[in-house]
């Protein structure tokens, strides 16, 4: 009898001395915590496994972060929500390092940026400045979606949301995906939204991004990346054997001619939806952020206050003069800002560039959130279903452009070297494979 009650003796001992002395969490760390099991339920119904790959999109003026998975079928379908607790700045890119922005934009996330000894509870890094970023002279440190709700350039959850969100990368990182992408938006990119801030200086920024959002409602498939010309470019594959350069003028660029027949409907259902959101009531703007001009400002704001000088309260403002929608003469829809690329397909070549060997970090569990409607912009003619992917496969690259490694101030090690392009054939069978040829 003895023999049985000592190993539960030592187990109740365990609990008391972690409630006395230290956590619960050092018996169940943080970012080891499960998901709960309606989130799992959720993800079985809908053909998603627990490690089956994920991607996150936030929305800076809802306040929201996404996580979907993908399913067996190889689209990716919404999982849940999450209210973002704490974003800082307003809406608008990330300039320079000080300005409190939350960056906008197409980022990577690999193991090595997952933080679990976080001191902002648990924590990944966003990657950025990516190769975007660079080619614009853009900088900044330590961007995260972190916990404690606290944020000076970060996209901040409360800590159980985060473990949550942690988790779902942890374990689509054990179940093979390499990397996977955040889509950071400054709205919903919706017909009526983009006509609330067409007069906004951001907004042939704010155009490009939509195209990559346009492409992941048409496919439901995150958007293959890259940068060049200065400007993000989307499932496209340069010509022959032409390179894209972040910073050089882009090679002539091809896409799939099933993508690009359903983007060209996707276009003209938005555009008279565009036209009509323009006659219609609609809330006022949000304030957006004036250029680099306000971001030095803040920044140099941001330096004093730093050094313990008597600064004001709030950042400084350049103010609004631009976003104000209220114009005589009807706005007429944006024009792209380039010319349709040319959709054939052709060539073959090497093998695909090899994954991060990044041992994965480990995460969480926390109370669910029931998944809401998601609001979605018309419906378009879609492009065919990827191929099933199969079980322990590693996902495809989602990203081809390489994202400055960084670490958080008080975090774990600095993130793997930056992933080489893919050799072209490779991104073509990709593409092929995803849209049809």
């Amino acid at each position: 009898m003895k023999a049985s009650i000592a190993p539960v003796a030592a187990v109740l001992a365990g609990l008391f001395l972690a409630g006395c002395n230290g956590t619960f969490e050092d018996l169940t760390p943080k970012a080891e915590k499960q998901l709960p099991q309606k989130v799992v339920n959720v993800m079985k119904a809908k053909g998603m496994t627990r490690t089956s790959p994920i991607m996150v999109r936030i929305f800076k003026e809802e306040g929201t972060l996404e996580v979907w998975k993908q399913k067996d079928n190889g689209r990716y379908d919404l999982v849940t929500n999450y209210e973002i607790c704490k974003w800082s700045g307003k809406l608008g890119p990330k300039f320079t390092e000080g300005d409190r922005q939350a960056p906008e934009g197409f980022y990577t996330v690999r193991p090595g940026q997952m933080n679990p000894k976080s001191s902002y509870h648990l924590a990944f890094n966003i990657g950025f400045p990516n190769a975007y970023d660079q080619a614009h002279g853009r900088s900044g440190r330590h961007l995260m979606v972190h916990g404690a709700c606290s944020s000076s350039g970060c996209y901040s959850m409360t800590d159980e949301s985060v473990e949550q969100i942690y988790a779902f990368a942890r374990d689509a990182f054990r179940g093979g995906q390499t990397e996977f992408q955040i889509q950071a938006f400054p709205f919903r990119m919706t017909p009526e939204n983009m006509a609330r801030y067409r007069n906004d200086r951001n907004y042939e920024f704010w155009t490009m991004l939509k195209e990559g959002y346009d492409h992941f409602e048409i496919t439901k498939v995150p958007p293959k990346v890259d940068v060049c010309g200065k400007r993000y470019v989307f499932n496209s594959i340069a010509e022959g054997d032409a390179r894209m350069s972040a910073t050089a003028a882009c090679p002539p660029l091809v896409q799939p001619q099933a993508l690009a027949t359903a983007y060209q409907s996707y276009r003209t259902t938005y555009e008279a939806a565009f036209s009509a959101a323009l006659n219609g009531g609609r809330p006022a703007p949000k304030p957006t952020i004036a250029g680099i001009q306000e971001a030095k400002l803040v920044a140099d704001w941001s330096k004093r206050r730093a050094r313990g000088e008597r600064v004001s309260r709030e950042p400084p403002s350049l103010g609004q003069p631009e976003t104000a929608v209220a114009r005589a003469e009807p706005a007429q829809p944006a024009a792209r800002e380039r010319a349709p690329v040319a959709t054939a397909v052709a060539g073959n070549d090497a093998a695909p560039a090899p994954a991060s060997t990044a041992t994965p970090a480990v995460v969480a569990d926390a109370p669910a959130a029931a998944p809401p409607a998601r609001q979605s912009e018309p419906a378009v003619a879609a492009a065919p279903a990827p191929a099933p992917r199969a079980t322990g496969e590693a996902a495809p690259v989602i990203q081809a452009t390489a994202d400055a490694p960084s670490k958080e101030r008080l975090g774990t090690a600095d993130a793997p070297a930056p992933q080489a392009f893919a050799p072209v054939s490779a991104l073509k069978k990709r593409l092929l494979g995803m849209f049809g040829s």
